[in-house]
């Protein structure tokens, strides 16, 4: 049979106990040090009061009266029993110098000789002092009485330590209601306290905790994925090494910052600090194509939100080449289907006996088709972008859209550095001749009579690559020409916009430059311009 082992109690439960010990032993201190100077006041104030009574008895002229006639008990009794009540003592006894006793509060103690010390007395000097007498210890003063400068008689005046320590618990047990009071109030409120310590910690004791948070640690530097968690007020809370890096934020001092103050792109800055989830948008940084999820942390009161950074350059990039593949099926296929119809068309002429005619038709369309190839072929030795302004000739030929390259294009074999990826010029020439493209025959459904063109510039001269791609379209109003840029603008609806900022992107991570320039006629031009010597450098810090 296993015997269960008790849990260790919560943090909160500890802090709990540990505050009520606390409060129950400064409650208690004080209690005691209350007491302890309570009582030594009591006896302080039951001496002056005595020595004041005595004195006062001691300068009477009555007292000095009786002391010289033949009964000063009668005379005196009555005089000193109303005095004892009325001054609040216990006792005022008057003696004679040899110390027998003329009154008492007890009859039967008169005549008796005086329990206590009266040599300074009898010398004439008033002192105190704590000693047993008949009614018990009690704290009390010797006074002499003098008659002509001779000591006739001495006064003692006195209250029981019974009596002071009766006063001494009545202040006491007001003392004890006090600090019960402050007990229970210290007990109730160090429990409304760490009730809430207990809720925010989940009821986990400190070694939870402490694994709880070198779990957390490890977890948040070992995932890949970058974590930000932003507070209530869009500060950065946390941050994992992920994160910094797809951020690009090399600054030790993040945590604590706005989000608006990091520098980011102003759609992933607003990303972070929507109020509302973000569920696999995609944002570009300088370098990177990152997909954003964020969720707000609500508990009763919005506590911040937790955003998750996945990397997507390598996948946007070869997702890249994928359309560029299926754009290049998609050509062969049209291809194959116009080569059909010719084929078809020269076969039905030779069936109709005009063998002369189908030869002259085949010969043009084949020369046609041969000039383009000729011509890509010639200017463009890079084996992939030939291929791809071959196959975009193809795709715009069936939109009805006339691809041409200029005569001054030209990349020589071995002019393009290696650091200057194949899918990075499929994706900057693919995205612009695919919006030229859809510029240009948006243009020509719009005006038939309009000549739907996209000239395309592909050179590498005077140490930089040249890539420059016109349309013939409606072009880009003035004040939208920076913003054409952006991810996400797009005049052709929701889910599109990101290939102008791939293509800045792209770009920029070669140290290069994308530009807009209205055409003189129709249309917009788009160029970009990358400086072939600082590839290498611009790859490798990327």
């Amino acid at each position: 049979m296993r015997i269960p082992v008790p849990r260790p109690r919560s943090l909160a439960g500890q802090l709990f106990a540990m505050q009520v010990v606390l409060v129950a032993a400064v409650v208690a201190g004080c209690a005691v040090f209350a007491y302890l100077t309570d009582r030594a006041q009591a006896e302080e104030t039951a001496r002056r009061q005595s020595t004041a009574t005595a004195s006062a008895v001691a300068k009477s002229p009555a007292v000095v009266a009786a002391a010289r006639s033949e009964d000063p008990t009668g005379r005196l009794q009555p005089y000193t029993e109303a005095l004892r009540k009325d001054a609040g003592v216990t006792f005022v006894v008057i003696m004679a110098p040899d110390g027998t006793r003329w009154t008492h509060p007890e009859a039967t103690e008169i005549g008796r000789t005086y329990l206590g010390h009266i040599e300074p007395a009898v010398h004439g000097r008033i002192f105190s002092e704590t000693h047993l007498g008949v009614l018990g210890p009690s704290v009390r003063t010797v006074a002499p009485v003098y008659d002509g400068g001779r000591v006739v008689a001495l006064v003692s005046a006195g209250i029981t330590i019974e009596k002071i320590s009766e006063q001494v618990r009545e202040q006491v047990t007001a003392l004890l209601g006090m600090a019960g009071a402050a007990l229970v109030l210290g007990g109730a409120g160090t429990y409304w306290i760490n009730a809430r310590l207990r809720r925010h910690t989940h009821g986990m004791n400190a070694t939870e905790l402490s694994r709880m948070h070198d779990y957390h640690e490890a977890a948040l530097h070992a995932v890949s994925e970058g974590l930000v968690m932003l507070d209530g007020q869009r500060r950065i809370a946390l941050i994992n090494d992920g994160a910094r890096e797809l951020l690009g934020l090399t600054d030790a001092d993040v945590v604590g910052r706005s989000a608006a103050e990091l520098g980011l792109p102003s759609s992933l800055t607003g990303a972070l600090l929507s109020a509302g989830p973000r569920v696999d948008e995609l944002h570009l940084t300088a370098d990177r194509v990152l997909v954003v999820n964020t969720r707000p942390v609500v508990g009763g009161e919005r506590r911040g939100t937790v955003a998750t950074l996945r990397d997507r350059t390598e996948l946007q990039a070869l997702s890249g080449e994928l359309d560029s593949e299926r754009g290049f099926t998609q050509a062969l296929r049209s291809q194959a289907h116009e080569a059909a119809n010719r084929l078809h068309t020269v076969v039905s002429l030779i069936e109709l006996g005009r063998a002369d005619e189908a030869v002259e038709f085949a010969t043009a369309e084949l020369e046609l088709a041969q000039a383009l190839t000729d011509r890509v072929v010639d200017a463009v030795a890079e084996p992939v972008l030939a291929a791809l302004l071959l196959g975009k000739a193809a795709q715009a030929n069936e939109s009805g859209v006339e691809l041409v390259l200029t005569e001054d294009s030209r990349i020589d074999d071995g002019l393009l550095p290696g650091t200057l990826p194949a899918r990075d010029l499929v994706t900057i020439l693919g995205n612009l001749i695919d919006n030229a493209v859809e510029a240009a025959s948006a243009e020509a459904l719009a005006s038939p009579a309009a000549r739907a063109r996209v000239t395309v510039t592909a050179a590498a001269r005077d140490g930089e690559l040249l890539v420059r791609v016109a349309d013939s379209g409606p072009g880009v109003p003035p004040d939208l020409q920076e913003a054409v840029f952006d991810r996400g603008w797009s005049t052709r609806g929701p889910g599109r916009g990101l290939g102008l900022a791939l293509v800045r992107q792209t770009a920029h991570r070669h140290r290069g430059t994308l530009t807009l320039t209205p055409n003189e006629d129709a249309g917009a031009t788009f160029t970009v311009r990358i400086p072939l010597g600082v590839a290498a450098g611009a790859e490798a810090s990327a």
